[in-house]
């Protein structure tokens, strides 16, 4: 028996198993995709894509349902006709900031700066088509959600009633209206300015002659005492050179169509085809080739002021220079 045992093992040393005939590129490709041998499918069976494709059908059915419930308790909270939080309750707070337009993307100035030669045509063409496309709803009441049909002609007078809305009639303003260019090739450029929305915001008005504050402009003042007592209901807007060279270089400004914001267009409640009211702001006879720094107050007993390197509030700064 041993003899036979040993030389049985001899035999299988002697002769080693065959080695499997070597396969071509594409065969081991196409043996990757189906293995008719082992049934597999991209090297998994059946049984095996069954089970996982379950697992992932039940894992994002599991994470759908969630995220729908999530939604659904969000939307519970939400209201279409008011935010959740408003004025002292919500971030944005009670006192609005205060805006312009034209601006420019120019990084150095922060925006801030209007520059152009007034005798090229190209140049001018460019700030009045920035303020065209900042007035498009303004000027076509085609694109507002509800095609202007809310808006009506609105005075101190002749409130809005209900649901209406008083319309901010921009092309009617003279040289300030885009007929006539914004007045920028004249060397006058007409700046608008605007308060930032706040839901149900409703100004306190600096009406009585007898109490402005001491830091009021000489000039509004004068603008509000001349001004009839019933129309005197307004966020008013007074606009300066920042320093006595920039006052005596930006010369005087008028403003279309009246100095300031009229109490009819407050509170803004959310209605369809509201338009923040505007005040276009002109420069009749600014200093040419020099750089002019302006600041633009809105005079409101609950708006801040607060002008230092690192805040503004109740203001807005630009600057303009004329070639």
């Amino acid at each position: 028996m041993e003899n036979t045992e040993n030389s049985t093992n001899k035999t299988s040393y002697a002769f080693p198993p065959e080695k499997p005939e070597p396969i071509g590129k594409w065969a081991k490709i196409r043996r990757a995709i189906w293995n008719p041998e082992s049934k597999q499918f991209l090297g998994r069976t059946g049984k095996s894509w069954a089970g996982i494709l379950f697992f992932y059908v039940c894992f994002y059915s599991a994470l759908a349902a969630l995220f729908a419930i999530c939604m659904q308790v969000l939307l519970l909270t939400v209201n279409d006709e008011q935010p959740r939080w408003t004025l002292d309750n919500s971030l944005i707070g009670t006192s609005p900031g205060l805006g312009f337009r034209p601006i420019t993307k120019d990084v150095e100035h922060g925006g801030s700066l209007i520059w152009y030669d007034g005798k090229n045509e190209s140049q001018i063409k460019i700030w009045k088509d920035r303020l065209d496309e900042f007035l498009e709803m303004y000027l076509d009441k085609n694109k507002l959600p509800g095609k202007g049909q809310n808006q009506v002609s609105c005075n101190f007078t002749r409130p809005p009633i209900g649901k209406q809305v008083c319309e901010v009639p921009v092309n009617k303003w003279g040289e300030c209206s885009s007929s006539n260019g914004y007045s920028y090739h004249k060397n006058a450029p007409c700046i608008f300015i605007k308060l930032n929305r706040i839901f149900g915001w409703v100004p306190e008005y600096y009406n009585d002659p007898e109490s402005l504050p001491e830091d009021m402009p000489d000039s509004l003042k004068e603008a509000i005492n001349r001004t009839d007592p019933k129309e005197r209901n307004m966020v008013w807007v007074s606009c300066q050179g920042e320093n006595p060279a920039d006052r005596e270089n930006s010369g005087t400004f008028s403003y279309h169509p009246m100095q300031g914001f009229p109490s009819f267009y407050y509170p803004y409640t959310f209605q369809e085809d509201y338009l923040s009211p505007l005040v276009a702001v002109r420069l009749e006879r600014p200093a040419l080739n020099v750089l002019i720094n302006i600041e633009c107050r809105a005079w409101a007993k609950n708006i801040n002021y607060v002008r230092n390197a690192n805040q503004r509030e109740g203001s807005v700064h630009f600057e303009v220079m004329i070639d």
